[in-house]
């Protein structure tokens, strides 16, 4: 939940009376004590150095103990977890691996305020291991915040949340909206997003034509050094259908080793971070994941590469004469 109309959790306020109505919502999921899994939370940004030099905006959440049950795969990976009404913070594990002074029992300045680091979480890759968490009871007036930035709610049926969007807008009272977080998020990530996978596509479309014209050089290397072998396949009697054929399958073969050569040797790529712009004017740290959903996509796009790059020089070895074949032989 943000306020109506904001761009971002930074440029969102919500009252501390509107975030309790929310929480004790029907449609808000309880936990075993029956309590309300929401959390009411503040977000800032603040400067710090990262570990290659360049100073960078990060950004400070204030949650909620609820904040661990209402978001899945947020767990504490080393120390413990910020203990409420103590100027305690945990750290993301890629912002901590990435930026001066962390480590556990370390003071960190924020606000002309000393925060201890107690703790290391991880979630699971998301943007989350980017941001620095603490009490939001204890980081709200220390930010000289009044309410809050945004209430995240776990609904007992996410189907239901565009009908409370919808009953929140009519509500002249209630100035926030509601959204799933993952799209949240991809909203505001969309220029990002946008801009790698066009990179990505780009750098891909120009290696492919590389790699095709590539494989076409070497076939017509291979169909002029196997001339007198072509010919005497047609002498016994081997269709050209059979001969283009064969010399598709072998640029197919080819391409496939390559294709798994180069699965094999970006597999040290897997989990390498970095970073880029997000939202809230932060950087977001991001690490490179292959998948098998990637591996067979980029074994595929080998095949195809290797069905264009042999297909010409085949037509050539197919339509090869005879008696040329022969004569050379």
């Amino acid at each position: 939940m943000t306020q109506r109309g904001s761009n971002s959790e930074l440029t969102s306020g919500i009252t501390r009376e509107n975030a309790n109505v929310l929480a004790v919502d029907a449609r808000v999921r309880r936990d075993a004590s029956g309590k309300p899994l929401a959390s009411p939370e503040t977000v800032v940004v603040a400067a710090l150095t990262r570990r290659d030099g360049p100073q960078v905006n990060v950004v400070i959440r204030g949650v909620t103990p609820q904040a661990f049950a209402v978001r899945r795969g947020i767990r504490i990976v080393e120390g413990r977890a910020f203990q409420p009404g103590l100027y305690e913070v945990i750290v993301g594990r890629k912002m901590f691996d990435r930026f001066e002074g962390m480590g556990l029992g370390r003071a960190l300045q924020l606000q002309r305020r000393s925060w201890t680091i107690v703790g290391v979480f991880d979630a699971d890759g998301s943007g989350f291991e980017s941001e620095i968490w603490g009490d939001v009871d204890v980081m709200t007036p220390a930010f000289n915040r009044i309410g809050y930035q945004s209430v995240t709610l776990a609904m007992q049926d996410p189907s239901a949340i565009p009908a409370f969007n919808d009953e929140l807008q009519r509500n002249p009272r209630m100035q926030v909206q509601a959204i799933q977080e993952r799209q949240y998020y991809e909203d505001q990530s969309g220029a990002v997003s946008g801009a790698l996978l066009a990179l990505a596509v780009f750098v891909a479309v120009v290696m492919c034509i590389g790699a095709v014209f590539g494989a076409m050089n070497t076939m017509y290397a291979i169909v002029a050094a196997r001339t007198r072998e072509i010919g005497t396949l047609r002498a016994l009697g081997f269709s050209r259908v059979a001969i283009l054929t064969a010399f598709v399958i072998e640029s197919t073969f080819l391409a496939i080793v390559g294709g798994a050569i180069g699965c094999l040797l970006a597999l040290p790529a897997n989990g390498i971070s970095s970073a880029a712009g997000g939202a809230n004017f932060a950087e977001v740290a991001f690490a490179f994941r292959i998948t098998t959903i990637s591996i067979v996509a980029g074994m595929v796009l080998a095949l195809l590469m290797g069905i264009a790059g042999g297909l010409l020089p085949a037509f050539r070895a197919a339509r090869v004469p005879i008696t040329l074949a022969l004569r050379e032989a």
